[in-house]
């Protein structure tokens, strides 16, 4: 019997923005709570890692005694999960590639005993985190070559993966400056937070307001870029002003990178900016603001893969146009 319980669970997201409440079941509960547990001890971490966690959770903490009902507390463990952010298009790329992940598992071993297939399951799930989290070491590995000696790297608010790059090729003694556009409004406070992290390292940094981004590009040689995710025609999704600047780089004639996992991949195939989920996000500009003026500031915008030179991931250098294959051997 082929388990495919898991494999209805792709639906379109949804776009209403927000975290929401929902009354949820006593393994719900242990699973989210895990999920939040992680994020707080190690955020460090990318999301996915979190989600890997909480999921793997929910198998190991499952009543169930039959395949299918592990695969259905599974399935209803993910939607616990996205409920807490509907708009999180990393939340649900990660939650799909478990699932799937679950799924090649219980079929490959389905003629064994139960209490053996649950077990493999479990240490799968802990395998599949331990290589989720040296992910980002192979991305490191492969970036760095990027970023030559004197090289001057334009980078757009904070990301994990692009400091860990700058922080391998600093310490390899290669000297180099970045140009941080601050990402603003942003209630993280990503570009102070990026300079930061970079004045650390004793690495040359100047940060620049968004509007200044066209101004200091000649002096740029690479854009170096994170990613919430990257879709099925290699366009990405990200931070939004993440669109202009690479816009502006490839108008100046300047090489544009994104570094991603692999586990950001999502099944999506967004056509325009509005086709994305977005959260408009409040930005606090007080009372002078007439009453009657809309704001817009959504939380995200899309990259196409015409902006794109190369995709540097844990399944190596891609171009824009590789990334579909990748797609259907994540999904298979």
């Amino acid at each position: 019997m082929r388990l495919n319980a898991l494999n209805k669970f792709h639906e379109p997201l949804v776009s209403s923005g927000g975290f929401q409440k929902t009354q949820l079941s006593p393994l719900n509960e242990i699973v989210v709570k895990e999920f939040h547990e992680f994020q707080n001890k190690a955020p460090e971490y990318a999301m996915a890692v979190a989600v890997i966690r909480a999921l793997t959770c929910a198998i190991k903490d499952s009543k169930a005694q039959t395949f299918m009902g592990v695969s259905k507390d599974l399935e209803e463990a993910a939607t616990a999960l996205q409920r807490m952010n509907p708009c999180s298009i990393a939340l649900k790329a990660a939650c799909e590639i478990f699932l799937r992940y679950a799924t090649r598992t219980m079929e490959k071993f389905e003629q064994e005993k139960f209490d053996n297939i649950k077990a493999e399951l479990v240490e799968r799930g802990i395998r599949f985190e331990e290589a989720s989290i040296k992910s980002r070491e192979k991305i490191v590995d492969l970036a760095s070559r990027f970023v030559r000696p004197n090289a001057v790297v334009l980078v757009h608010g904070y990301s994990r993966v692009v400091l860990g790059i700058l922080e391998r090729v600093a310490s390899m003694g290669c000297l180099f400056s970045v140009i941080v556009a601050e990402a603003r409004p942003d209630d993280e406070g990503s570009g102070l937070k990026m300079v930061s992290a970079l004045d650390r390292l004793n690495v040359p940094v100047t940060l620049v307001p968004d509007a200044g981004v066209a101004y200091v590009m000649e002096e740029v040689d690479i854009f170096l870029a994170g990613a919430e995710a990257v879709v099925e025609n290699g366009g990405v999704v990200g931070r939004l002003g993440t669109y202009q600047v690479a816009l502006c780089a490839r108008a100046c004639s300047k090489p544009v990178y994104v570094a991603a996992e692999s586990y950001t991949f999502a099944r999506l195939f967004p056509v325009s900016q509005r086709d994305l989920p977005n959260a408009n996000k409040p930005m606090g500009l007080g009372p002078l603001l007439p009453q009657r003026v809309k704001v817009a500031h959504p939380s995200r915008d899309y990259t196409p893969p015409t902006c794109i030179d190369l995709l540097v991931t844990d399944l190596g250098v891609l171009t824009p146009a590789a990334v579909s294959d990748e797609l259907i051997q994540l999904y298979l």
